[in-house]
């Protein structure tokens, strides 16, 4: 199905829970979080039948999120219905890693094939600052078992921000020479109360100009299933890179997606706070026919760009954990 914009939405992003077991310094901090009391959180059936609804209108990949959604009792179970629904062509996965290697293995018998792991830095002691949780050995073994479980491609998600992490840029580009896992450099966004500021920001620009120095950057082409990463190879490596430049490369025109939070909600784009509750219709007993009126509404209203180039970095008011990434 089109927007008003002429962009087919076919991507879905799913947020199973807005909880967590790190807190990351731009997305979850470490008081004063109001959690989604339980009772209003959807459950996996009512997920289940709104990822359904929304195949009907189009939707093709669905990639679920949290907070971190290995924290969810019975996750793999409900992953396992999810990769059956007939017409949904792609399922991944985003979690922080921390669980992964306890699960990988039923999470790839799932049918899962492809992970996105979130990882800031490669030291230890620099990454229990980023998080506040001294987990770095966890992930790390995380990750080394969902190679060997046949993950493929590994997606590592690096949010780089000047001053933290920025001169580990060269250090992951390395890893993905050696391994064949996809690095990804993300722009840091202004997100609930992530403490953006300028001085912290790193523009996918700088990057590249630091990747060029390790070598010849060659893109990649683009497929219909890819996310908004500019993707490259460097000559002799296993890996890929890949540039999200959501604020200084912006993808507006060409966004395919849409977000569906832990409580309910559909949002169009993750910066604009207008959302769609089906939730309500949901529990009050509606039929699929007014549920699906009001994804299309939300689709054919999906807002033409962030506004953020326009208006400044102004923030949503939801903390990225409870919208799902």
């Amino acid at each position: 199905m089109q927007d008003k914009n002429r962009r087919t939405i076919s991507y879905l992003r799913l947020s199973v829970t807005d909880r967590c077991n790190l807190r990351c310094m731009y997305c979850m901090p470490e008081e004063g979080i109001q959690f989604i009391p339980h009772a209003d959180i959807l459950t996996y059936e009512e997920m289940l039948r709104l990822v359904r609804l929304c195949v009907r209108r189009g939707i093709r990949k669905v990639r679920v999120t949290g907070g971190e959604p290995l924290v969810r009792k019975g996750f793999t179970g409900f992953l396992e219905s999810l990769c059956r629904i007939e017409g949904l062509e792609d399922v991944t996965l985003t979690t922080n890693g921390v669980l992964l290697k306890r699960y990988a293995a039923e999470i790839r018998n799932c049918g899962i094939c492809r992970i996105n792991i979130s990882l800031d830095s490669l030291r230890p002691e620099r990454f229990l600052r980023i998080t506040g949780r001294d987990c770095f050995e966890q992930v790390w073994e995380g990750i080394e078992e969902a190679e060997r479980v046949g993950f493929s491609p590994i997606k590592i998600n690096v949010v780089a921000m000047k001053g933290v992490n920025d001169d580990e840029i060269l250090d992951f580009a390395a890893l993905a020479r050696r391994k064949p896992y996809h690095i990804r450099f993300i722009e840091l966004m202004p997100v609930g109360r992530n403490g953006w500021k300028p001085e912290t920001f790193m523009p996918t620009d700088e990057i590249f100009e630091q990747l060029r120095s390790m070598g010849n950057l060659v893109p990649v082409p683009f497929h219909p299933y890819d996310g908004p990463a500019r993707r490259f190879r460097m000559d002799g490596s296993r890996g890929e890179i890949g540039l999200i430049g959501a604020l200084s490369h912006h993808f507006c025109s060409v966004c395919n997606r849409l977000r569906l939070t832990a409580e309910g909600s559909l949002r169009g784009c993750l910066f604009s706070d207008e959302e769609t509750d089906l939730k309500t219709p949901l529990r009050r007993g509606e039929g699929d026919d007014a549920v699906l009126k009001l994804i299309e509404w939300t689709i054919e209203n999906k807002p033409e760009s962030h506004g953020l180039l326009a208006q400044g970095p102004r923030k949503c008011v939801r903390q990225m954990h409870s919208i799902g990434g």
